[in-house]
């Protein structure tokens, strides 16, 4: 249920409760909240409205006892609509079986929530794995849309692979990695889950075994599983993926293909090691497994530029490459690209035609003023700079408050840092706690089921000063519901 920002009156002489009452009604009636809906209990709504949670039982016993609401033997309260309106038309449309009908496979619960906490008042976001509002490039994007707008070429629909311009830049970006690509071999979508959508629809067959890192950004995402696919673990160690056991899987469960994010991993921040990337190539040769190279992190080195992509020891085709300007510029940009074989792209590029006829032309054109006036790499640099004054302070934080309690890697780059507790916890309770509070975490069973010890933290968004207060009382709060 979507985040309410209606808030009753304190002004007017209507009793809080009649109003919130109302409010509810209105929503029923009028189709919004249809039959089947679950909606939010006593303390949320209590929370959302800013009331007691008695005004919020009075004013539900009311919608009770009018035969709209009742309680679910399950918990929780669900719409129903019994009143005498609704027995004598007509009964309204059960859209929530409707919903659950839908091929697509809803976010998880703990997703859907964290999704819906990162725009609460006040909240500190932890563990959100995008740039702060404050590295990105607003002027210079400004500026640069004011330029892109005098000479654009072009405001309607694109090539089904992309704006030609793009696809030329990005492959001689490519090239420098060491990747033999051409503008033929470069396919523009829209962000790099884009992607992992067109290859699950366009490439798999339902029942297709898809091996992944454990843990994977992949397990906190539906975009295989709603395809009909099946996610398989394969264990991590401090060189990445364990490709013996890749190859092993691959065999055991016929698998079609295998998912890494090898430069600075979602969620653990580990780089693949150039002997581990070698033994994965030998496995993928060998099996005639292809691999999809998620490299969105890879600009975000912040010690030393990190080891060539596993696509420039790529001699078979095997590997589809994908990057993303979404980590580095905007989001909001939404620019990704895949680069791999012709035939592969040509087919995943009419599926995309089929489903939004082209990533925006607007946005293909000003992502290559972004690369081909050298507006990137600067403001690339500026970015790695100031990641580098967050990593430490979140470093120096988790030095000073957590040493007892818990473990943690040292990332090169990117976004993460794998926290580990001593103590197993309940990840429910330590999450609730938290936001209590108003700090948002990512507890680590989002990437991994097993992975309740462990919290993704990210020092990508939240500013220093927050970072240091927030990390302060998560450490007493963990303290405090240790066994």
């Amino acid at each position: 249920m979507e985040q309410m920002h209606w808030q009753p009156s304190r002004q007017s002489a209507t009793p809080l409760h009649v109003q919130i009452t109302q409010y509810i009604r209105d929503k029923i009636i009028g189709g919004e909240w249809p039959v089947g809906t679950r909606i939010p209990s006593q303390r949320k709504l209590a929370e959302a409205f800013n009331v007691n949670r008695s005004t919020i039982v009075t004013a539900l016993d009311e919608l009770t006892a009018a035969g709209m609401l009742e309680g679910c033997k399950g918990g929780g309260t669900r719409v129903i609509n019994h009143t005498w309106g609704a027995l004598a038309a007509t009964p309204p449309t059960n859209w929530e079986a409707y919903v659950k009908s839908g091929i697509h496979r809803p976010n998880l619960p703990a997703v859907q929530e964290i999704n819906r906490a990162e725009f609460h008042p006040g909240i500190i976001r932890l563990g959100t794995g995008e740039l702060s509002p404050d590295l990105l490039p607003q002027q210079e994007m400004s500026a640069l849309l004011h330029r892109v707008a005098e000479r654009i070429s072009h405001l309607g629909y694109g090539e089904p692979m992309g704006d030609p311009l793009l696809r030329e830049l990005l492959a001689d970006r490519l090239q420098q990695l060491g990747i033999a690509a051409s503008p033929s071999s470069v396919l523009i979508v829209s962000g790099a889950l884009q992607a992992l959508h067109l290859i699950s629809v366009g490439l798999l067959e339902q029942g297709s075994t898809v091996l992944v890192e454990r843990p994977s950004y992949l397990y906190s995402i539906p975009v295989f599983q709603s395809a009909g696919m099946k996610l398989r673990g394969v264990p991590m160690d401090r060189d990445g993926i364990r490709a013996d056991l890749a190859g092993a899987y691959a065999r055991q469960y016929k698998a079609s293909l295998l998912y890494t994010i090898p430069t600075f991993h979602n969620p653990s921040g580990t780089i693949m090691s150039e002997k581990r990337r070698s033994e994965l190539m030998d496995v993928s040769e060998a099996s005639g497994l292809p691999i999809i190279e998620d490299d969105v992190y890879r600009e975000l080195w912040l010690d030393a530029p990190p080891i060539r992509p596993l696509k420039a020891q790529d001699r078979t085709g095997n590997i589809l490459y994908v990057g993303s300007l979404s980590k580095t510029i905007s989001p909001g940009l939404r620019i990704g690209w895949i680069s791999g074989p012709q035939p592969v792209l040509e087919r995943l590029a009419d599926i995309k035609m089929q489903s939004d006829y082209g990533s925006s032309a607007l946005s293909q054109q000003v992502a290559a003023e972004w690369l081909i006036s050298g507006m990137y790499e600067q403001h690339v640099q500026q970015v790695r700079k100031q990641l580098r004054e967050r990593r430490a302070a979140m470093l120096n934080s988790l030095d000073k408050y957590f040493t007892e309690i818990a473990s943690w890697n040292v990332p090169a780059g990117g976004f993460y840092i794998w926290l580990k507790l001593h103590a197993p916890l309940s990840a429910r309770t330590l999450f609730d706690q938290a936001l209590r509070q108003h700090i948002l975490i990512n507890p680590g069973h989002l990437y991994d089921r097993e992975a309740n010890q462990y919290i993704r933290l990210s020092y990508a968004f939240a500013s220093i000063q927050e970072m240091e207060s927030s990390l302060a009382r998560l450490a007493a709060i963990i303290k405090s519901v240790s066994p």
